[in-house]
């Protein structure tokens, strides 16, 4: 038998630290080894300004591998309400810090004209550039028994036509879905994958560390250093719940182990 090691880059979610800050996500990214770091545009002012990402950057000799756009709730007002604006921020800043991918959800129903013209508008934007636009994959909610799905034209991405997609097992968990059929299903198509795990709890979205909910992690790594998988792997977990420092660098370090893990696939000679 041999070891084939994949030539995915792992890098670290901004997110994956919070409540600490971007500028920490960079410190533990470089001090555990990651390949990079993914920014999510959020509430934290330094995740919004390319000035001071590009001194982290430089200053731990670590890149910026991908742009998280501001799609969430809770992000709506950040780099204004305009979608499309948001987009087109996330697009210049990928550009000027050497970002490959920028992570979109896809629109909520209330988004309207945006939904309308989401594949259109996007096709548009690919052709200005080389940053991929990579649609992640989400979930329905469920209440009273009754599915309610907020995006349009929906959650799942995976069978629609967009040419790069973003897939996230924590968000597999949540919505019941078959990681491994929509893995399958995606093929060449698969740009980027958030690296986490769930139980598949209804409505949460818990983003474990990796191999500790029932999502296929593993088998998923290793068919891709199979396949020679050349994206992103990024670790998106919570670590919000640890009870100090230590402990959250504890699961950033084992999750980044788990992943350069299974990374390397046995094949036969």
């Amino acid at each position: 038998m041999s070891v084939r090691v994949s030539s995915a880059k792992i890098a670290l979610s901004t997110a994956s630290v919070y409540p600490e800050r971007t500028p920490d996500a960079f410190e533990l990214a470089a001090r555990l080894g990651y390949d990079g770091v993914e920014i999510m545009v959020g509430a934290d002012p330094v995740s919004q300004d390319v000035d001071v990402l590009e001194r982290l950057s430089d200053h731990y000799q670590l890149p910026i591998l991908a742009i998280h756009a501001p799609c969430l709730l809770v992000t709506q007002r950040v780099w204004g309400k305009d979608p499309w604006a948001k987009l087109e921020r996330a697009q210049r800043a990928a550009e000027r810090v050497g970002a490959r991918t920028v992570v979109v959800h896809p629109p909520f129903r209330w988004q309207r004209d945006y939904a309308r013209d989401f594949e259109i508008g996007l096709a548009r934007m690919r052709e200005e550039t080389d940053v991929v636009f990579a649609v992640e994959n989400m979930f329905p909610l469920k209440a009273r028994g009754n599915e309610v799905v907020p995006y349009s034209p929906d959650w799942n991405p995976v069978d629609y036509d967009f040419p790069q997609v973003t897939l996230d097992l924590s968000h597999t968990a949540v919505s019941g879905s078959d990681a491994l059929e929509m893995f399958t299903k995606l093929g060449d198509r698969l740009a980027h994958l958030h690296l986490a795990d769930g139980l598949g709890v209804p409505n949460k979205d818990e983003h474990l560390v990796p191999g500790r909910g029932g999502q296929p992690c593993a088998p998923i790594l290793e068919r891709m250093a199979g396949n020679g998988y050349s994206g992103l792997v990024v670790l998106e977990i919570n670590t919000r719940k640890a009870a100090s420092r230590s402990e959250r660098i504890d699961d950033l370090a084992e999750a980044l182990a788990f992943a350069r893990l299974h990374l390397a696939a046995s094949t036969p000679a």
